[in-house]
């Protein structure tokens, strides 16, 4: 009976590994590639860093003139009178009168205190703060692909370990069949076996669900149709090397919101130069090319024709405001100030971040070791108790509990490795060296 069920727990596997063979294997790197193409969240930031880009230009600066073209066409009809000086009169009723004045001109502002340039270098930095945007949203989206694709890599080890389980709940179900067959076992040892079995059936049902919703959940990340089927690689694989130091000095080069904090002081500083720049006079040049008709049905001039070229400059010096410009100057220093504790705020934020984040990383290093040793001997001590357990040496519970404890420290084993390349990601993460 004991090799019947093996032979049919062979055929289960190798038809399961037909299986998986006739599914898409996507890799971590595979997984990345998708997401960097469809996720919606980069498209967003990504569209928003073009606006940005096309923002950058010196017309939106102020330094470009202004060209218009005009057309004024007044028009009326009224009542009629006027006295003239040798005393006579003219008198009219439903006298049309007719303007029309069309051209083009052009107004340029020469100087606005500097103001144009220190707008120009803004909307330079504003493109560096969106540029750090869209990696700040890379990194993160990076980050929760792998985070997903390796929990998908722990449940799939975990199914695993409860088909190992449920393999051995089969051989102790058919042990105690033959065993009662014989008169060497109660109908009781059969029955908790059978018990034990549909737990473990139970629990299987229970993690392929977990699997399935995590699938679904890694092909929503990815922007793709969430009924995909694929199946990931077997195994972690952990960068044992990383050190602090080094990251610390990556965090400070690379992390995307320590940047943003150190582009967002040079923002304000840039908008303070802006404010200053009411201190002095505005000068602008204008020309015109006009070309002006009037008709009039009353009066001295009956038709007059003009075109011909005007221009001139104005200037403008701010005396007196209400002491509007020292009070935005005064709120345009404190914001200043307030983006530099910003960014002190942001490097201690980091450095302690980094720092929980690597003991985390070693302590889980440490638990790889222990849960590896401990699924090796639990292993071995349950060879050990079936074996016994065939020649009714020890009783079921103790079979039981050697078989409970040898797929607990599988699990172990696989949660050990999955939160140390959670560590790990975190870490990559905040020095912003996620490979993407």
């Amino acid at each position: 009976m004991t090799s019947k069920i093996i032979i049919k727990s062979l055929v289960l596997f190798f038809f399961c590994i037909l299986k998986m063979d006739a599914q898409e294997i996507l890799t971590p790197e595979e997984a990345i590639k998708i997401a960097l193409e469809n996720n919606f969240e980069i498209k967003i930031a990504a569209n928003n860093l073009t606006i940005d880009q096309t923002n950058v230009a010196i017309g939106n600066a102020g330094m470009l003139p202004s060209l218009t073209a005009s057309v004024v066409d007044n028009n009326s009809i009224q009542n009629s009178s006027q006295t003239l000086q040798s005393g006579g009169s003219n008198q009219l009723d439903n006298a049309k009168n007719n303007s029309l004045t069309y051209g083009v001109g052009l107004n340029w502002t020469i100087f606005d205190g500097f103001m144009m340039f220190a707008k120009l270098d803004q909307l330079k930095e504003l493109q560096k703060l969106g540029e750090a945007q869209l990696k700040l949203t890379i990194i993160t989206k990076v980050s929760d692909v792998n985070s997903t694709y390796f929990y998908l890599v722990q449940q799939q080890q975990q199914l695993a370990a409860l088909d190992t389980t449920i393999v051995i709940s089969n051989q102790r179900l058919a042990l105690a069949q033959n065993r009662f067959t014989i008169g060497k076992a109660s109908k009781l040892e059969v029955l908790n076996a059978q018990v034990d079995l549909n737990t473990d059936k139970v629990a299987l049902l229970r993690q392929k669900e977990l699997y399935q919703n995590t699938k679904i959940l890694l092909n929503q990340i990815l922007a793709r149709d969430t009924k995909t089927d694929f199946i990931v690689l077997e195994e972690l694989t952990l960068d044992e090397q990383l050190n602090l130091s080094e990251l610390s000095a990556l965090a400070a080069k690379q992390n995307p919101q320590l940047e943003s904090q150190i582009i967002n002081k040079r923002v304000a500083e840039l908008q303070l130069k802006q404010i200053k720049a009411g201190r002095y006079p505005v000068i602008s040049v204008n020309t015109a090319y006009n070309i002006g008709e009037t008709q009039s049905s009353l009066g001295f001039v009956t038709q007059s024709n003009s075109k011909g070229f005007s221009y001139g400059f104005r200037a403008s010096l701010n005396l007196f405001d209400g002491l509007a410009q020292n009070r935005n100057e005064k709120i345009a220093k404190i914001q200043i100030e307030n983006s530099t504790l910003a960014i002190e705020q942001q490097n201690i934020s980091l450095n302690s971040l980094l720092a929980t984040s690597y003991q985390t990383y070693l302590t889980n290093l440490q638990l790889i070791e222990l849960e590896e040793t401990n699924e090796a001997i639990a292993k071995q001590n349950l060879d050990i108790t079936l074996d016994k357990f065939r020649i009714g040496t020890i009783t079921t519970l103790e079979f039981r509990t050697a078989q409970l404890n040898y797929v607990n420290a599988k699990v172990r084993y696989s949660d050990a490795q999955f939160q140390a390349k959670l560590s790990e990601i975190a870490l990559k993460e905040l020095a912003g060296n996620i490979n993407f």
